[in-house]
């Protein structure tokens, strides 16, 4: 069984900044894309940057400039960098990732519990 477990969130002054990182656990055959999405209560679950197996990386643009991801796969993690943090980015931010478990199986959506970010003075 493939988890993943968000950490790093709490709450920051605006202009502050956050690591998240996400764990993963359990086998996963190959990865097409890891990324954070984030969602706030009455709203869509959206999408705040992506990472593809290769390296590619692809922001939204209200955090373009301001977030980075990375990951390690050596120790099967990925991060979210937050810099430059504004109100507007408080939400519960949640890792994903797009793979396969074996080549009897298609690629499916796997997803972290979610860590609170809160951006407030």
């Amino acid at each position: 069984q493939v988890q993943l477990v968000e950490s790093g969130g709490g709450l920051v002054q605006p202009g502050g900044s956050l690591r998240l990182s996400c764990a993963r656990s359990g086998s996963i055959l190959s990865i097409n894309t890891m990324g954070w999405y984030r969602q706030t209560p009455g709203k869509e679950r959206e999408l705040v940057a992506t990472i593809t197996s290769g390296g590619s990386t692809n922001y939204a643009d209200s955090v373009k400039g301001r977030f980075t991801i990375s990951r390690d796969s050596a120790k099967n993690t990925m991060y979210l960098q937050m810099n430059s943090l504004k109100p507007e980015d408080t939400a519960v931010y949640y890792c994903n990732v797009h793979g396969r478990r074996s080549w009897s199986t298609r690629s499916l959506d796997y997803w972290g519990q979610g860590t609170q970010v809160t951006v407030s003075s």
